[in-house]
């Protein structure tokens, strides 16, 4: 969900704690409970509190991203998100509906269907929505009038303008797919500084390496 502020050693505190045993228990947490952890102050624990506020206005994708369903990582996430719309209407799709969209294959869409359909599943989304988390998709254009359309691309080395993650966000939204290793149907790859592995790899095979301002220009954003 993007949420600033929270990393790792909060979420372990808060655990630790006792105050966050789901995901929607973050949305129940209190300033006056932030404070009581240790080295949280006001300000800090009023930053906390905003970022998960601000949180619940993510769109759908950012969410299934994030709720650890098999198989569903950004990429999936995304298409689901653009063809179903809403949690309710994932929820009610049967494995056909599901593997019926392009990309979503059938151990996909059953791995999606049990975790909608499962107790701990539907308690979690109950929860969600009971806290004011229940996004709809944004409207996407269609795939194939998206820049990045049935691509395969590979982020590697130190960026500028994104974190690894940003970047891969944007590569999916624009109807890319980001890649976590080098092939022969690597459309590209966006190489930034202290590139290792994956830019040899890119070299030897003959893939197309570009700059993060050449990848800016080629999605039209400078």
């Amino acid at each position: 969900m993007d949420i600033e502020n929270i990393g790792e050693a909060l979420v372990d505190h808060l655990i630790d704690a006792g105050l966050v045993k789901t995901f929607a228990d973050l949305y129940r947490l209190t300033k006056p409970q932030l404070m009581e952890l240790e080295r949280m102050g006001d300000k800090s624990a009023q930053n906390v509190i905003d970022a998960i506020s601000q949180s619940k206005d993510r769109p759908l994708d950012r969410l299934l991203a994030g709720l650890g369903i098999r198989h569903v990582g950004n990429r999936v996430a995304f298409v689901l998100a653009a063809n179903f719309g809403s949690l309710d209407e994932l929820a009610a799709a049967s494995v056909e509906q599901l593997s019926s969209v392009h990309e979503i294959g059938v151990a996909i869409a059953q791995s999606v269907h049990d975790f909608f359909r499962s107790p701990a599943g539907r308690d979690a989304i109950a929860q969600l929505k009971a806290v004011g988390v229940n996004p709809k998709s944004k409207a996407s254009p269609p795939a194939a009038r998206q820049p990045l359309a049935g691509q395969s691309i590979v982020v590697t080395g130190t960026l500028e303008t994104f974190k690894r993650d940003e970047i891969e966000q944007l590569i999916t939204q624009l109807g890319g797919r980001p890649s976590g290793s080098v092939s022969k149907k690597t459309a590209f790859v966006v190489a930034g500084a202290d590139a290792g592995s994956k830019l040899d790899k890119a070299n030897q095979l003959g893939v197309s390496v570009i700059s993060e301002d050449e990848f800016l220009r080629k999605i039209g954003r400078v």
